[in-house]
């Protein structure tokens, strides 16, 4: 599998990631293990997990796998601190929480240092620079390798990216930021991805299929066997399923006609070749989905292809993303 630079770093990572959402929940041991398995055999290494993932049941489960199936060297473990299961308050990006979900993480996944860190989430009742500084000791203490953060709006990764450039002081550049992006939600392009563009920030995306919709597989209705029929999930996909989105997906699936493929590979490679994008992360239920998935490495669409899915999903960007005088 091609590897990239994650941002304007010396990081490389795999051009697909495998993401550990479900694992410990939906996802169980063996399963967990078929994938990995599969990812590291298909030249896959960049992992990406979080604290709060099965309420630290994936950290803990990916842990038991590492070495035991994969070498630990040929990994970039990627995790994330700052979500909370607090109904007052639903993230904390403190320094001192911060500093102690790395340490809690750091003995669940069974190693001394993740390859990435990141904030999961903006802290409005946090001071900015606080949260940053969490960053920096995790770095200079060895705890993480690199860092970056996630769900963080246009504004406030310019800001946090700019503060550790410029402020005194060793400071740790931003390697990433992770958001949700497909040819279903394509909101970052309105200022998440031109800031990270200009500042030499890598963008993971998440829920590069559109939350599975992207598949094809919800055209007929919802499949009693999928997570829009689930009772967990189903909420999660139920967005995803409007008419403007079966527009798109009819696209997807036209493509994919005309090339002799799915609909899954043209909608992944689709993000995975846009600009400024690193790694988009694939969360499979299996490893049979997974394996589809990282087929997708010998496919690259034609121009033609990219610029009708462009314009079949392209979003409304009015004032002040154009310019005034053709409004």
């Amino acid at each position: 599998m091609e590897q990239r630079h994650l941002g304007r770093t010396g990081l490389r990572v795999s051009r697909i990631g495998l993401g550990t959402l479900t694992w410990g929940r939906d996802t169980d041991e063996h399963d967990a293990a078929d994938q990995l398995k599969a990812f590291w055999e298909a030249g896959g290494t960049l992992v990406d997990t979080a604290d709060v993932y099965g309420g630290g049941d994936a950290e803990y489960l990916l842990g038991r796998l590492v070495e035991r199936l994969v070498p630990r060297r040929d990994l970039v473990l990627a995790t994330k601190a700052g979500s909370v299961p607090d109904p007052e308050r639903r993230f904390d990006g403190s320094r001192g929480h911060l500093l102690a979900a790395l340490d809690d993480s750091l003995q669940r996944l069974g190693t001394d240092h993740v390859d990435l860190w990141q904030v999961h989430a903006f802290d409005p009742l946090t001071p900015l620079e606080e949260t940053l500084q969490a960053v920096d000791i995790a770095v200079s203490s060895g705890r993480a390798r690199y860092a970056g953060v996630s769900n963080f709006c246009g504004w406030q990764l310019a800001k946090a990216a700019t503060w550790q450039l410029a402020a005194p002081g060793p400071r740790t550049r931003l390697a990433s930021t992770q958001m949700e992006y497909s040819l279903l939600q394509r909101g970052v392009e309105r200022e998440v991805l031109p800031a990270a563009l200009d500042l030499g920030i890598g963008l993971l995306p998440s829920s590069p299929l559109g939350r599975g919709v992207l598949t094809g597989k919800y055209r007929g209705g919802v499949p009693t066997d999928s997570r829009g029929a689930s009772e967990r999930l189903g909420a999660f996909v139920e967005p995803y399923l409007d008419e403007t989105a079966d527009r798109i997906v009819g696209a997807v699936s036209t493509a994919a006609d005309g090339l002799a493929t799915t609909p899954l590979q043209v909608a992944l490679a689709w993000v995975r070749d846009r600009p400024g994008v690193a790694a988009p992360i694939i969360g499979a239920r299996n490893a049979r989905q997974l394996t589809e998935a990282l087929s997708v490495e010998t496919l690259s669409l034609p121009d033609e292809i990219c610029q009708a899915l462009d314009d079949v999903s392209a979003p409304v960007h009015r004032y002040p993303d154009q310019d005034w005088s053709t409004l």
